[in-house]
């Protein structure tokens, strides 16, 4: 492995921003990675003292995207940056993040990976073509009872799998917020900015994430119905869909912003032939198994019966709370190990590897298309295409 910390750019997450300053922080929790360049806003003044204010050399403080991705690959191997990290809107996640793969680096980004299908594709096609590494930011999958329900369905202890349900209920889109000048709200409720989607865009996208990491399964067909709940809104605030799976499990997935109340209380049940699991980000440290013929057990994070994926994944002893931010971290230490052990040319281990990528990019914006697709259809069922067009 090498000796040094990683070297880390930003695109966007200027101090202005939420999920910046949620990156930073969790970049920071294990000591692997430096953020030593960044062309952090749009906005010259926003991305110059942003810059300062995280002490970033100056010569390291860019007001383009462009730019900086230029200079930065002409940089000295000794200095130059080992990866991007792109936490803009989604309309602007794939130019940089393919002109950043151009220039050699890997990239870790903000999900939707793309505005667009076609574009994930592409975007797919040129990880492929350079080797290089892509992390996909689906903060779930980084808690430790997930990749634990995860391992525990793969092994068959309940069975074939035959029922799923995944929710994402948020209540902060119940008002017309974004008429009021709240920046996340007016561009997640964009579709110039935001896509073909809003609330199964922006937390839809998670719940079919979860659904098909946990499960390991993958959808084949769709039934959905979209709604906009809040007058005026130009973009969906709340919808549903039912699920066909590969072994011929069938789901249901709920995604609403207009759940008044709600905070972000996202939940998994998967139930086989012998029983069922249960997880909730409200109780992140509890997995809940149910069994057809004897008493349910709890599984808990932090304690020595884990399996390898959820204990590597685990930072501290069973009762101390770990939540979004330790989920968060421990993609970015996941990926940063891939990175180093490629950086060395050795083979990372199966457990650094388990991070959300490229392929769930893709699977996410078909994700998208078919949702709307379906809910604008007349049709019962459609079949679940990864197809551009």
């Amino acid at each position: 492995m090498i000796n040094r910390k990683l070297r880390m750019g930003m695109i966007g997450g200027g101090m202005d921003a939420f999920i910046g300053a949620i990156h930073r922080l969790a970049l920071n929790m294990d000591g692997q990675i430096e953020l030593v360049a960044g062309a952090l806003s749009v906005k010259p003044e926003m991305a110059l003292s942003s810059g300062k204010a995280l002490y970033l050399d100056n010569d390291r403080i860019y007001t383009d995207y462009k730019e900086m991705l230029e200079k930065e690959a002409a940089m000295p191997a000794e200095k130059r940056l080992d990866f991007i990290t792109i936490v803009t809107p989604n309309f602007v996640h794939f130019d940089p993040a393919m002109m950043a793969l151009e220039k050699g680096f890997h990239v870790v980004i903000e999900k939707p990976i793309t505005f667009s299908l076609d574009e994930a594709i592409r975007l797919q096609q040129k990880v492929e073509e350079t080797g290089l590494q892509l992390l996909l930011c689906h903060t779930y999958t980084g808690y430790p009872m997930v990749k634990q329900a995860k391992q525990f369905l793969q092994s068959g202890a309940l069975g074939k799998i035959r029922k799923v349900f995944v929710e994402y209920p948020q209540g902060w889109l119940s008002t017309f917020l974004e008429k009021t000048g709240q920046a996340q709200a007016a561009w997640r409720t964009d579709p110039k900015r935001s896509g073909a989607a809003g609330s199964m865009g922006d937390i839809g996208t998670h719940a079919f994430n979860l659904a098909e990491y946990v499960t390991g399964l993958e959808v084949t067909h769709i039934c959905a119905e979209l709604n906009i709940v809040v007058e005026g809104r130009m973009l969906d605030d709340d919808g549903a869909a039912f699920l066909k799976f590969n072994n011929g499990a069938t789901g249901v997935l709920m995604a609403t912003q207009v759940a008044a109340g709600e905070e972000n209380n996202v939940k998994i049940r998967v139930y086989g032939e012998k029983g069922g699991i249960e997880w909730k980000q409200e109780d992140a440290n509890s997995l809940l198994v149910k069994w057809l013929d004897k008493p349910a057990e709890i599984y808990r994070a932090g304690t020595g019966y884990l399996n390898s994926f959820a204990s590597h994944n685990c930072r501290t002893p069973a009762g101390h709370p770990e939540g979004y931010l330790e989920a968060f971290a421990n993609l970015y230490r996941n990926f940063a190990l891939t990175l180093q052990a490629t950086i060395s040319g050795t083979a990372p281990k199966a457990e650094w590897l388990d991070f959300p990528s490229v392929k769930e990019g893709v699977r996410g914006m078909a994700f998208i298309q078919n949702v709307v697709k379906s809910g604008q259809s007349g049709e019962k069922w459609m079949a679940f295409t990864i197809d551009s067009n």
